[in-house]
């Protein structure tokens, strides 16, 4: 088994290894992972913190020590908080990192930061301070980062951000949790799932006081939830349909 940490401040995680390849994920700065299959130019990976799987460009990361990969895996994540920072190498360049970048490694990629981190686990009504941190970011399937994010990218950064595991996918994040009966057992923070026609869980967004949710649709933005799902206040229209609502922390 081979193991890689991201060198880079944004590297695309595709579905297959090709670079038009549908981009399923991204692998932000010092994410590590396990690497499957090495190819030529391409590898399969597992990233460390979620499980998730895809193929990235050779030339996006560097090999570490299966020793070095389970200190980091040990570690609780070292965050970058600022919306962009940067990282300086023992040559004196500089390599811009986004907000959810992981510090862990730094020492291991003899790289430099000066900026502000976080690493405690913040408590529950510290969620929304961090969604709004996203908010008007460019939708992006796949996306990860203030400059482009999907539905469940985005709940999951800000949950990490606090300290708190989600995994990459609605559909994945859908099974954790505790399920609730109504909206109005609900805290801000807890999450609501809706699915499509045929069943399956398609999106996620944050919950907020008053019947708000605060979701990646278009961009990030906040919209009335109801009964029947999320209403866009500017169409008129609902534009998604509640599943269900899941509590992940108390």
């Amino acid at each position: 088994m081979q193991y890689g940490i991201c060198n880079l401040s944004i590297v695309p995680l595709r579905m297959e290894p090709s670079d038009t390849s549908e981009l399923v994920s991204q692998v932000l700065y010092g994410d590590y992972f396990k690497v499957l299959e090495k190819r030529k130019s391409w590898s399969r990976i597992r990233l460390g913190f979620d499980a998730y799987e895809g193929w990235v460009d050779n030339k996006q990361y560097i090999e570490i020590f299966e020793d070095d990969y389970n200190k980091l895996h040990q570690e609780a994540p070292i965050l970058s908080i600022d919306l962009v920072e940067f990282i300086e190498d023992n040559t004196n360049q500089l390599y811009p990192i986004p907000l959810g970048s992981t510090l862990n490694g730094m020492n291991l990629l003899e790289h430099a930061y000066e900026g502000h981190s976080v690493s405690v686990i913040s408590a529950k009504d510290e969620l929304l301070n961090t969604a709004f941190t996203y908010l008007n970011a460019p939708y992006l399937w796949g996306g990860k980062t203030p400059f482009g994010i999907d539905c469940s990218g985005f709940t999951q950064m800000v949950y990490k951000l606090n300290g708190h595991k989600l995994f990459r996918d609605a559909s994945q994040q859908a099974n954790q949790g505790e399920a609730l009966s109504f909206i109005e057992e609900s805290d801000p923070g807890d999450l609501a799932f809706f699915d499509n026609e045929e069943g399956q869980i398609v999106h996620v967004g944050i919950i907020m006081p008053d019947n708000f949710i605060i979701h990646a649709h278009g961009k990030v933005r906040i919209d009335r939830l109801d009964h029947s799902g999320i209403y866009n206040v500017d169409t008129g229209m609902h534009t998604h349909k509640l599943r269900v609502i899941k509590k992940i922390i108390e």
